[in-house]
């Protein structure tokens, strides 16, 4: 049996993990990309639980950057990155809820080469930024295009071949009131660029208004923890979710679980705050769902909780605080 027959999603779902109707959306159905999470964008799409929807998802730049000669600070309008299909209306949705979204595939699309890295002017981890004000001037522009297969992997050149590693940079749900641009990750989720979120995985996302309204796009190929840079491999895809509701889970911020552990994500600013919410909201959980002492989960996260870096260059930084289902047991 597949662990996933034993997901939270499987378990308390409204469709209980089962595969139902099938739904497409492609660059022609979905015309118009969105760059801001919000409810005030009409839903391409309606949903029951159990939906599976395959999403043709552009790249990072919608395509804009076509050659290595090409400069981002030329073809870029800032802040208008990380391109997103949907939004997709859930059926039943409401507010306190949860949307469980199972990642089934991700296949890359689009001509060779259909791998992008770039430097862009003020933008990365180890650079000036607008938020990190520095006089030190801004790293030459640089792009580099890279072939992309799902077989052979990721070619950097002609020594080394990275694995094709690809996970949704971006997912997530409406925030209640506000609109909040497609490069900021939050309690909603948004752009987290987690690794974990990756095929086989399910993400658990909070429910903040009817309809849930689901983003996603802007996935990678590939990329290290930290996102150095600031840009992975960005690249076009076909990626395929199977989409289920949970009522009446509360959940404070984005959760995920995959074969081997059960994971919180935190976003914020500084990355130890992210970390500490991230950390907090495992501790609650383990407490509420799985018969631990909420002071005990302190205590025994210390000796084996893991963390993972999600980005460290975005207006808010994401980490993921986890711990393997061997230690955690089975949720009520």
């Amino acid at each position: 049996m597949s662990w996933f027959q034993d997901s939270i999603m499987a378990r308390k779902g409204a469709a209980k993990g089962e595969a139902r109707t099938e739904h497409a959306i492609t660059e022609e159905s979905q015309g118009r990309y969105h760059y801001v999470y919000g409810a005030f964008a009409e839903p391409i799409l309606a949903v029951d639980p159990g939906a599976v929807i395959s999403a043709e998802t552009h790249d990072a730049f919608e395509g804009a950057i076509k050659t290595e000669r090409d400069l981002p600070s030329e073809k870029l309008n800032f802040p208008f990155l990380n391109p997103q299909n949907g939004p997709v209306w859930i059926n039943g949705a409401e507010k306190g809820d949860c949307l469980a979204v199972h990642i089934k595939s991700i296949v890359p699309r689009g001509p060779q080469p259909r791998g992008t890295t770039v430097i862009m002017p003020e933008f990365g981890g180890l650079v000036p930024t607008a938020d990190t004000a520095l006089l030190t001037q801004p790293l030459p522009e640089r792009v580099k295009k890279l072939e992309v297969d799902a077989v052979t992997g990721v070619k950097w050149n002609d020594r080394i071949t990275l694995p094709y590693e690809p996970f949704i940079g971006t997912i997530g749900t409406a925030p209640e009131i506000e609109a909040i641009s497609s490069l900021v990750p939050d309690y909603y989720g948004g752009n987290m660029d987690l690794p974990d979120v990756a095929p086989g995985a399910v993400i658990y996302l909070p429910v903040n208004t009817k309809g849930a309204y689901l983003f996603l796009g802007d996935c990678h190929a590939a990329q290290g923890d930290g996102e150095l840079c600031g840009v992975a491999i960005e690249h076009p895809t076909v990626t395929t979710v199977q989409v289920d509701l949970i009522k009446g889970w509360t959940i404070r911020s984005p959760r995920l679980e995959n074969e081997s552990f059960y994971m919180t994500i935190g976003s914020s600013r500084p990355m130890e705050d992210a970390a500490r919410g991230a950390y907090r909201e495992l501790i609650r959980w383990m407490a509420a769902d799985f018969g631990f002492e909420e002071i005990d989960a302190y205590m025994l996260l210390t000796q084996c909780g893991r963390i993972r870096l999600g980005n460290m260059v975005d207006p808010k930084y994401t980490v993921g605080a986890s711990v393997l289902k061997s230690i955690a047991g089975t949720p009520r």
